[in-house]
């Protein structure tokens, strides 16, 4: 298994586990963190994390305004999902700063989700 493959099912297990994702929202509950893609050219990623701990662990020096907000995986497979496909932005799966992270299609996590879900 190669690490990024790792690094997925690791998450996935996880989200699987605790029917939740999390992400960042800025301090007035409107703006979620989207940085741009390492791997797409004019491609934004929304980093996504299957622990809160991960995700709080990233609320320092330029997120340091953001807290980590739970989403639950019924409303991600539900509502974001589309949204994210709609609007042309990835998932970062349990991103992390300064490495290089898997940037998935929203629809891929979202099937690899479900498919976990009905094993």
């Amino acid at each position: 298994m190669t690490e990024i493959n790792a690094a997925l099912a690791g998450f996935i297990e996880n989200v699987k586990q605790h029917q939740t994702l999390w992400g960042l929202m800025d301090e007035t509950g409107e703006g979620w963190v989207v940085c741009d893609s390492s791997e797409f050219e004019d491609t934004d990623v929304m980093p996504l994390w299957s622990s809160e701990a991960a995700a709080k662990s990233h609320c320092s020096e330029e997120w340091h305004d953001y807290q980590a907000v739970s989403i639950s995986l019924e409303e991600f497979l539900e509502y974001w999902v589309s949204d994210l496909n709609d609007d042309g932005v990835l998932i970062g799966v349990d991103w992390q700063t300064d490495e290089e992270c898997l940037e998935l299609d929203p629809i891929v996590l979202a099937k690899d989700l479900v498919d976990v879900e009905e094993v």
